[in-house]
């Protein structure tokens, strides 16, 4: 989290020849929504301060890692890498999803989820929920760059967990890990009751090195652009500084970053909390970010048609999540948005208990638990899967 404001001008960014609207991209974008950025920053908030290395930043990590198992993930696309702070122990969080074409070659999408004196919603819970939706919507798409995920811990304490990931991770690759950019995002849950319509995106402006500056420059300018193209978004041009995408700078990689421009004075203080912050502003920052994230990394751009995906290509895409559940389950298909289908649960004897129309997301909560069966159907197909709710 940085104090400082910034003196900086205000741009609505102009489209380079290189960058037109991807309606592919904007289709993901159509996925992010505002019930899933308020249940990460709610379940963010519930864990309270989580200073660096304590109970509740353990915990933190913890719930982010089953996130991300929750979305489908693997263990193996999971990694840690850990370091002692004032005798305890303290992880970041890093999960890869490999490229197609340069799977060597990374896009780091960063942010911290440490916290200092208050639950730090906004500062970093805000980006911290950017990243999880991202992550989640982009579980299947393929991309021809690499992605890391990465949720450092000690940025509070003077940005020692991505100091660590750059010593002990990027430096100790042999050859040398191969970034092509790094995209920070941290504190972006604007004001409460302010118009919060601007994202501050963050250049390489540093002379140590300045070897990186005109790509970082380069890389800012695109990311301005994509913040037009897929979100409601103004952008304001700054300079970047005390945060996580630093020891990357120093380290000679290519940096930009996401910044709220209306800056809350509530990070580090027990004021820092959902009710101080504008959940709406965050939904539209992921917005812009996906479309960034997509456009950095080469994502998939084909859209299928009706005709393109039939039926059966549908329920061979779907995916139920989280499995085992809890309170709610996800749905996720090929064109759900452009066919009609119904979704059924039943139990193990056959009795139907539910069902659904046209629902992404299904309240489960009146259920026992046990295990059950979910049937999708779409025209004259349909698929069974076995759902496990535990409570």
């Amino acid at each position: 989290m940085k104090k400082l404001f910034i003196f900086s001008a205000l741009y609505i960014s102009i489209f380079s020849s290189a960058q037109t609207f991807i309606q592919a991209y904007q289709n993901r974008i159509e996925q992010i929504t505002q019930t899933n950025i308020n249940t990460y920053l709610t379940e963010f908030a519930a864990f309270g301060v989580k200073t660096t290395g304590s109970a509740n930043n353990n915990n933190t990590f913890n719930w982010l890692k089953n996130k991300y198992l929750a979305f489908g993930y693997s263990e193996s696309q999971i990694s840690e890498n850990a370091f002692s702070y004032n005798g305890n122990t303290t992880k970041n969080l890093i999960l890869t999803k490999t490229g197609t074409k340069y799977p060597n070659t990374y896009v780091i999408v960063c942010g911290h989820y440490d916290t200092i004196a208050g639950p730090g919603v906004n500062d970093n819970g805000s980006g911290t929920s950017v990243i999880l939706e991202m992550a989640r919507i982009l579980k299947d798409v393929p991309t021809e760059y690499s992605i890391k995920f990465i949720n450092f811990t000690g940025e509070e304490q003077g940005l020692r967990g991505s100091q660590n990931y750059v010593n002990t991770v990027v430096n100790s690759t042999n050859p040398k890990m191969n970034i092509k950019l790094v995209f920070n995002i941290d504190q972006v849950g604007g004001v409460a009751g302010e118009v919060n319509n601007t994202i501050t995106c963050e250049r390489d402006t540093s002379n140590s090195p300045s070897t990186n500056n005109v790509a970082s420059n380069s890389a800012t300018q695109e990311l301005m652009n994509c913040v037009t193209l897929y979100s409601p978004l103004q952008t304001n041009l700054s300079y970047a500084y005390g945060s996580d995408y630093m020891p990357f700078q120093s380290n000679g990689e290519v940096i930009t970053g996401f910044y709220e421009y209306n800056e809350s004075l509530q990070p580090h203080s027990s004021g820092d909390t959902y009710a101080n912050m504008d959940p709406v502003f965050v939904c539209n920052v992921a917005k812009a970010a996906l479309g960034a994230v997509q456009h950095f990394t080469t994502a998939e751009t084909s859209t299928l048609s009706v005709a393109d995906c039939p039926p059966e290509k549908m329920l061979e895409s779907l995916r139920i999540y989280p499995n085992p559940a809890f309170d709610f389950i996800n749905i996720e298909m090929l064109n759900s948005n452009f066919r009609d289908y119904s979704f059924n649960i039943s139990d193990v004897s056959g009795k139907l208990l539910l069902k659904t129309k046209n629902s992404k997301k299904i309240d489960i909560s009146k259920l026992s638990p046990g295990i059950y069966f979910g049937t999708m159907y779409v025209e004259d197909r349909k698929l069974t899967k076995k759902i496990i709710i535990s409570k």
